[in-house]
């Protein structure tokens, strides 16, 4: 039972809460995901020790500057949760993270291998302008050196982030592009501009600073694991919620 003041907050309210703001199967299907990966894990003979959650909990309040035992008391009953409770989330979060591990090492590579130009990045700034016309008016006035194309992005782009960083959009994987930005893009040469695309969001002129083929580090090789695993574990949902039906 949860109290923030006088009245406790009782489970059924919970329960009707989150029903109320349609947050109630969002939850139910984590839960069962939680209940997946607990059940193939145990299968595999994967477990988490009482050290390394203890590890865990360390990195943790080493974070948050957590430096007495008290200290660390005070925040779990700030966040209304039990030492148990906390324990019990580790625990979730490490069996969780051996689980993908063991299944998807090794498939990682190949994911990798297969998807590579989806991985090349590309250092990118951009000018977005509402009408053709004046997209090419820049276009025109970059080209002929009248004005640079970082000072017409602080002074015309749409986006007030891009106009203070003078149109820098930053470094982006070509997967993240849409097909079409991708395509122009990535067949341009740094330093050029393109002339103007149009797009849901304006016309846009692009300047490749950089090209960076892909790498699979450590960063990319845990973006991939955890890609794969979520699409692992909506599967193993489906499976689980067809065969209930």
């Amino acid at each position: 039972m949860i109290s923030l003041s006088k009245e406790p907050i009782q489970p059924e309210e919970i329960l009707s809460f989150l029903k109320k703001k349609i947050c109630f199967k969002e939850i139910c299907q984590e839960i069962l995901q939680q209940q997946i990966v607990d059940r193939v894990a145990q299968e595999k003979g994967i477990a988490v020790t009482p050290e390394e959650i203890q590890t865990e909990a360390e990195h943790t309040r080493r974070e948050k500057h957590l430096e007495k035992a008290s200290d660390t008391l005070a925040w779990l009953a700030e966040q209304m949760i039990t030492p148990e409770d906390w324990e019990a989330g580790i625990r979730d979060r490490l069996i969780t993270q051996k689980l993908a591990e063991d299944l998807l090492s090794k498939e990682v590579e190949k994911y990798f291998a297969q998807n590579r130009l989806d991985f090349d990045q590309v250092l990118l700034y951009q000018i977005v302008v509402p009408y053709e016309k004046i997209a090419y008016e820049l276009f025109y006035q970059i080209e002929e050196q009248e004005i640079s194309f970082y000072e017409a992005a602080h002074l015309y782009d749409l986006d007030e982030r891009r106009r203070h960083q003078c149109g820098y959009e930053g470094i982006l994987h070509r997967w993240s592009l849409k097909p079409d930005v991708a395509a122009v893009v990535f067949s341009s040469s740094p330093g050029e501009i393109t002339r103007p695309l149009k797009t849901e969001q304006g016309y846009h002129i692009f300047l490749v600073e950089e090209f960076m083929a892909a790498e699979l580090t450590p960063q990319l090789t845990e973006e991939i694991r955890q890609t794969m695993f979520l699409e692992w574990q909506n599967s193993e949902l489906n499976y689980l919620l067809y065969n209930q039906s």
